[in-house]
């Protein structure tokens, strides 16, 4: 886990890695998160009632302090985590006593991005990170609560198609096949349900797989960028500069 206090420790910011987790949350702080990665597993919010979840990506979820949340996943999932000091949140952000979730949250999914970009640098930009935690905490103030739009299921097939396949190439009709509609319908519904297109989407899977074979095996780069489905190593560069801001070389150092 990667994680940096800001603003005089009003703030803490947390990457949690994709891994097998059980943990309960008191929620002594304010949260914000978002899912960089499909999630699945058990969780209990406020109550001692586990259900099954299955979260898409792009799901900015907000808890106040006081709202316990108990989560359980086997494979678990990359998530940015921000944590908030009570007074902080009063100031920043209308009340709310329960849990706030958002589908398909582009912006918050975008932000995201950029700060797991920041917490990796292995020199992280402070004043980069406050202005982009600040900015993801001002998506919180207008955020519409559509937890009951979440709508899973209507994606879990073309999901684990691209989870199992992401080493192959993959068209849009394949995946609109999966889908059980036409080409211009899945592009709309997917991007609206998880704020990524079709494509951008399994670019981050490909990248999220090359990065646990860069840490978990002594595979040289060219091979993992072939069984991670970039065309080349220098396919597989420009994925990592474009949204980590490092080469793979500079990655496979860093961790």
């Amino acid at each position: 886990m990667l994680s940096q206090r800001l603003l005089d420790d009003q703030l803490c910011l947390q990457l949690l890695p994709r891994a097998a987790y059980s943990a309960r949350d008191p929620a002594q702080w304010h949260t914000l998160g978002v899912t960089l990665e499909r999630q699945q597993g058990v969780h209990a919010i406020d109550s001692d009632r586990r259900v099954d979840f299955d979260t898409l990506p792009g799901v900015l979820a907000r808890t106040p302090v006081g709202v316990e949340v108990f989560s359980e996943s086997a494979s678990g999932g990359e998530y940015l985590l921000l944590r908030m000091d009570e007074q902080f949140a009063r100031q920043h952000l209308p009340s709310v006593n329960h849990r706030v979730q958002s589908a398909g949250h582009g912006p918050a999914l975008g932000l995201a991005r950029t700060l797991r970009r920041l917490l990796i640098n292995p020199q992280p930009d402070r004043l980069a990170l406050e202005q982009a935690a600040l900015a993801f905490v001002g998506l919180a103030s207008g955020q519409a609560d559509t937890a009951q739009r979440l709508t899973p299921k209507a994606f879990s097939q073309v999901l684990d198609q691209i989870a199992a396949q992401f080493h192959q190439p993959l068209s849009l009709e394949q995946l609109a096949a999966t889908y059980g509609h036409n080409e211009l319908r899945f592009l709309r519904d997917f991007t609206r349900a998880i704020g990524l297109t079709p494509h951008a989407y399994l670019v981050e899977v490909r990248l999220q797989a090359a990065r646990r074979m860069i840490k978990q095996t002594n595979l040289s780069l060219a091979t993992i960028a072939l069984d991670a489905g970039f065309a080349h190593q220098s396919h597989m560069g420009s994925a990592f500069r474009k949204h980590l801001a490092m080469t793979p070389s500079q990655y496979r150092s860093r961790f």
